[in-house]
């Protein structure tokens, strides 16, 4: 079966809005096919995004809109997304996103600086659009849409950083909820595989090979509720 016949029984159809997780070890091949076939099931009214983040490199200074590459924790997947022909990516450094297709640019237009990963960012739109979170052969906890949750969930002592970065020649000091350990000190290592995997046992999520790795769709905004509310049951929620 080819890659787009195991996407499309996956449940990846036309206008579909995806956001791609992929281990390409798992997957086998080469990432230029997989972003083809993704493309080709969501067809011209649909719209492929990863998580890309930033790397760090000598040849380029700070955070380039159009030169730094794909942050290396993220695999080839996103960085050969970010390169590819008609490519957006949204101007947030550290929560910077890459889209290809018919909603592209409206994914990632005006990232906000600060709080880069709640309501009015790429992944606050893939969950207002009804998008969806593909998982090729990734590991649960690198569920990046877990941070909207974490935005959004109302529980109380969340982690704030703030950093300074050269974002295309001008430097900003961006103010954003620690995403690195867990938002709160209470949660556990691998938080975010546990949340993913009760969801998993507790939804019908469709589920399937593409190439060799085992992979999920996963509907973007009942995941999102799901998690918030995990968050708030597990934290201590501070609603009313």
């Amino acid at each position: 079966m080819t890659l787009v016949k195991q996407l499309e029984a996956l449940g990846v159809g036309q206008g579909s809005i995806v956001m791609v997780h992929a281990s390409m070890r798992a997957v086998g091949g080469r990432a230029e096919d997989v972003v083809r076939a993704l493309l080709e099931a969501v067809g011209p009214g649909g719209t492929v995004a990863a998580y890309v983040d930033f790397e760090a490199v000598d040849d380029v200074r700070g955070f380039d809109l159009a030169r730094s590459p794909a942050a290396r924790d993220h695999g080839v997947f996103a960085e050969v997304l970010r390169r590819w022909p008609g490519a957006v990516r949204s101007h947030n450094p550290g929560a910077s996103m890459a889209a290809v297709g018919a909603r592209a640019a409206w994914l990632c237009a005006e990232h906000p600086m600060n709080y880069g990963y709640g309501p009015g960012t790429p992944l606050g739109r893939i969950v207002e659009a009804g998008g969806a979170v593909l998982l090729l052969g990734s590991h649960f906890d690198h569920v990046t849409l877990l941070h909207y949750a974490e935005h959004v969930a109302r529980i109380e002592g969340k982690r704030v950083v703030r950093y300074t970065v050269e974002a295309d020649g001008v430097e900003r000091t961006i103010e954003e909820f620690d995403t690195s350990e867990g938002v709160v000190d209470a949660m556990p290592e691998r938080y975010f595989e546990r949340v993913v995997q009760a969801f998993v046992d507790e939804h019908t999520v469709s589920s399937g090979l593409v190439g060799g790795a085992q992979s999920y769709l996963l509907d973007a905004r009942a995941l999102a509720a799901f998690a918030a509310e995990r968050m708030e049951r597990d934290f201590g929620s501070s609603r009313g």
